[in-house]
């Protein structure tokens, strides 16, 4: 099983003999790995410090200094996983087999037989890739949300949701457009989750955070001794994301020269490191998004080709304050989420929801997550029913009325109906998948029903 990335993965070789530690290292290049070779202890440690990632480790037994067996369990204080084969002479099986005992995978006896290292390199190797595997999926499945994990009532989130699901068939560029806090992030997880590359991994970058002087170097890649320092060749974002997708956040921000590379790896599927004259092959989605206003983002920030080839499909997150039956549906789902966080009933009292229809919500969803989490946490109330005096103090500025005609005409209570309305809607009637999008339990949504005249 090969990883998702085309590059095989490294090996640390160490031998004190510089003859067999090159020819092993030339050996391993031919089967198509990235060997780094030490000849001492020490200078296998560094390496391992430099780079953590090894799939297994070639260690000779007998060595001065430090021998063999030390530098194993050193090097497993740092990586327990890490596959250890241990190289002796015919004279000493039983030190290997001691070895074994104390950690190794296997050994390997000298002068080799150079199938049999290629046979129990590749079964560790594959183990190692096995896990890698394991270890992306549990990563996927922690962080990629589903379109399922999105709570929303509102007909214009249907339409965004809707749009997104149609997307994420296909292995088009994406450009999400939303204010910070809208939730660009969660729905490109999801995007790339129900897509053609969800067992790839998924990269997210800030191109905002990355220093200018660093972007191409972070994306693309250093080959060893382009600049001072550069010791090792190093692989950038994209090729870590290649057989799966990279999110650019605030892609805006990327510099012009930057965005030449990048247009490249779109068009032709190829990128140069830094220092490096060989393109290298590279298969990504790209999914990028900004907070800034289409127009400024075409005329101003991006190159005029390089946003035609990330924006075959745009799709525009509303701001939590144009949904505002959507702010019933989150506020339930978060305070039932923190009552099970914090092991007591967390409840809105009316003049709550009353604060929070009127606000604004310049931070959005996130800050609406973050507003109840701050007044749960600040009390010990149990159980605690959220007023609007707990909830004023934490809003970034004053709420006002809420600004739309449609907004104004809505009580409390006709916000709460609409809202059971389209959450039955969104769940085609089912009932029990209502309760849980509205954050309430069955017999609540039920009594609901009944006092709106909705049906029994």
């Amino acid at each position: 099983m090969r990883a998702a990335s085309s590059k095989r993965p490294a090996i640390l070789v160490v031998d004190d003999d510089a003859d067999l530690a090159a020819t092993l290292r030339e050996f391993l290049a031919q089967e198509g790995f990235i060997a780094e070779t030490a000849l001492s202890a020490e200078e296998a440690l560094f390496l391992q410090e430099r780079n953590p990632h090894f799939a297994l480790a070639l260690v000779d037994l007998i060595m001065p200094v430090t021998d063999g067996l030390t530098l194993m369990e050193r090097l497993h204080e740092r990586n327990p996983d890490l596959a250890v084969l241990v190289m002796t002479g015919y004279a000493t099986i039983e030190t290997a087999v001691e070895a074994i005992k104390r950690g190794a995978e296997d050994y390997l006896t000298k002068p080799f037989d150079y199938h049999a290292v290629q046979k129990k390199i590749a079964r560790l190797v594959e183990i190692f890739e096995l896990r890698e595997r394991v270890e992306q999926l549990e990563a996927n499945l922690a962080c990629c949300p589903s379109f399922e994990s999105f709570i929303y009532v509102s007909p214009v989130m249907q339409r965004v949701v809707d749009r997104a699901r149609a997307v994420a068939a296909t292995d088009a560029s994406v450009l999400l457009l939303g204010e910070t806090g809208t939730g660009k992030e969660m729905l490109a997880r999801a995007i790339h989750a129900a897509g053609p590359r969800a067992k790839g991994p998924f990269v997210p970058v800030n191109c905002g955070s990355l220093p200018r002087e660093l972007v191409e170097s972070e994306l693309f890649g250093i080959r060893r001794g382009a600049f001072t320092g550069a010791y090792r060749d190093t692989p950038g974002i994209l090729a870590a994301a290649s057989g799966g997708a990279v999110f650019l956040d605030e892609i805006g921000e990327m510099p012009k020269e930057a965005q030449v590379k990048l247009l490249r790896v779109l068009q032709e599927g190829e990128l140069r490191p830094v220092g490096s004259s060989k393109p290298v092959q590279v298969s990504v989605r790209v999914i990028s998004a900004t907070n800034r206003p289409l127009a400024e983002l075409r005329g101003e920030q991006l190159r005029e080709d390089l946003y035609f080839r990330i924006a075959t499909v745009v799709i525009d997150i509303p701001p939590l304050r144009n949904r505002v039956e959507d702010v019933l549906v989150l506020a339930q789902h978060f305070t039932s989420r923190l009552s099970r966080r914090y092991g007591r009933g967390i409840t809105l009292a009316g003049s709550a929801w009353e604060l929070l229809c009127g606000y604004s919500f310049p931070g959005n969803v996130r800050e609406l997550e973050n507003i109840l989490e701050g007044c749960a946490a600040l009390s010990k109330d149990a159980p605690q029913s959220i007023t609007d005096k707990d909830i004023r103090p934490l809003l970034s500025q004053p709420a006002t009325v809420p600004s739309t005609v449609a907004e104004k005409t809505l009580s409390l209570d006709e916000l709460e109906r609409v809202a059971m309305q389209r959450a039955l809607r969104v769940c085609q009637g089912n009932r029990t998948k209502a309760a849980s999008l509205l954050g309430i339990s069955r017999d609540t949504l039920y009594r609901k029903l009944k006092q709106f005249d909705l049906g029994s």
